[in-house]
């Protein structure tokens, strides 16, 4: 049974806005950790520090204990989003810049509208919001094709495809949480899936660890661990139980501008005409494919 959502609430849009800006710095966090950790080192450490950091809440909430009876679904879960997305953006990063990497994440709506149809759902095809997910990828495209974005040398197929095949298990993830983890506590779902994995990558992480980290890495990577992983799951998960799955990944659009905007104000880089023509059709072409071009959520039938 296919669960029906009317559209962006205010609580939903809130979300939204914290998911952008909170997954839209973990390119130039990653960038930052994988120039002295490896990437197994980089989803090891990121997903441990996840799991400690909730760790606390999720036993005062009782919310392991209910994880673990579905934890064949946590574990697929944990599979999708993290251990297999994580090393590949880790991997990609060292070659292609974050900017282009923002670009190609930012197909995971794309990826998420073809879920549903096969699925079953044929509200994603309604031409307002069919047009408005075409139109914020559009936007995307405006903002990242300045100079210095794209590779000169020509950028790597095999990043491309990597960062291609992260879109996509990102857009199935929230299918997972929406059908087969929708009644179990999202913090010990979130929990257990972070020390799975962070355990399980663990040997490779120090078996391929060769250099002495830097002071600046090692912020990078503490950040990445507690902001754009514990926290960012936390909200990622409410995101989805108010929107939907289809509707949740739209953030991915606004990502890439996020990243571009820290890069300008923290890093001095340039406010290209990209920028200031993408991000108002990025932020355009979201709102309509979230919520059709009406105003108000649609009251849900009785």
């Amino acid at each position: 049974m296919i669960t029906q959502h009317p559209g962006f609430t205010r609580k939903g849009w809130l979300l939204f806005a914290v998911m952008a800006v909170v997954w839209g710095i973990t390119y130039l966090f990653i960038k930052e950790a994988v120039a002295s950790y490896s990437p197994p080192a980089v989803v090891s450490a990121r997903t441990l520090l996840g799991a400690l950091v909730l760790l606390p809440f999720a036993i005062r909430a009782g919310a392991l204990r209910a994880a673990w009876k579905h934890w064949p679904w946590v574990l697929a879960f944990g599979l999708i989003e993290m251990a297999g997305p994580f090393l590949l953006l880790s991997h990609a990063e060292t070659q292609l810049p974050s900017g282009l990497t923002g670009l190609l994440v930012a197909t995971v709506p794309l990826f998420a509208v073809l879920i549903a149809l096969v699925r079953g759902d044929r509200s994603a095809l309604a031409p307002v919001r069919l047009g408005g997910l075409l139109l914020g990828f559009a936007g995307v495209a405006v903002v990242v094709a300045g100079p210095g974005l794209f590779p000169r040398d020509g950028a790597s197929a095999f990043a491309i495809g990597e960062i291609l095949l992260t879109a996509l298990l990102y857009a199935i993830a929230p299918f997972v949480i929406a059908h087969k983890l929708s009644d179990v506590p999202s913090i010990g779902t979130i929990t257990l899936a972070l020390l799975a994995i962070g355990i399980g990558y663990l040997p490779a992480a120090l078996l391929t660890q060769h250099e002495v980290p830097t002071v600046r890495s090692t912020v990078s990577l503490l950040l990445l661990g507690i902001i754009c992983t514990a926290v960012a799951f936390v909200a990622f998960f409410a995101l989805i139980r108010e929107v939907g799955p289809v509707r949740a990944p739209l953030f991915t659009y606004v990502n890439p501008i996020v990243a571009l905007i820290l890069g300008t104000v923290f890093l001095a880089e340039p406010v290209t005409p990209g920028l200031i023509i993408g991000l108002p059709i990025v932020l355009i072409g979201c709102w309509f494919a979230a919520t059709g071009g009406r105003l108000k959520p649609r009251a849900p039938a009785l």
